[in-house]
Order: C-alpha cells, then structure tokens, then sequence
C-alpha cells in the first residue's frame, strides 16, 4: 500500500478568504469519489500558526505505485491539480505501508 501526501501552501496574496482557495477545497474534497484508485482520501486545513507550516493536506491511499500512476493522470485529479496551481505550490511524499 502506498499513503499519497501532498502539502499546499499559499502562494502570497492568497488565503481562505479567497473563492479561488475556497473552490479548490471543494474540488480537492471530491477527487477520493472521483478518483477509483483511491481507497481512502482525507483533506484538511492546517490549524497551526507557525511559519513553517502549509496550508492544507490531502492524503491518499493506494495499492501500489502503478495505482498513483493512474490516480496522477486521472482527468478529476488533473482539474484539482489546475485549482491548486493557481493559487499555491505544493510537496508531496509517497509512502510504503
């Protein structure tokens, strides 16, 4: 199994008060009904005020690395990541479960 983690962060100018970051929320909160390679999606906003910390998360589950291949370049996953672009920049890390 393979846990996806992806950090966004703001780019400047940018915050919740925006309609832009509040679609791509929406957008984002979608991708794990959308997406069939997922077998678990979470999302959140980060709570924490230190400098060093993103904005949001989305967290994913899959079988394998061929199952992030397919969820990479799956048409609701490429709009999300379109909704995102615009407004921040972000990390990732796959994981091995």
């Amino acid at each position: 199994m393979i846990r996806h983690y992806v950090l966004f962060k703001f780019r400047p100018g940018v915050s919740w008060d925006d309609a832009r970051a509040q679609q791509a929320e929406q957008t984002a909160a979608k991708v794990g009904g959308e997406v069939p390679e997922l077998r678990e999606w979470k999302i959140g906003r980060n709570i924490s005020t230190r400098p060093v910390a993103y904005d949001f998360i989305v967290v994913g589950l899959l079988d394998d690395m061929d199952a992030v291949e397919r969820y990479l370049v799956h048409p609701f996953h490429q709009e999300a990541i379109r909704a995102w672009r615009e407004i921040s920049d972000w990390v990732i890390a796959d994981v091995e479960e």
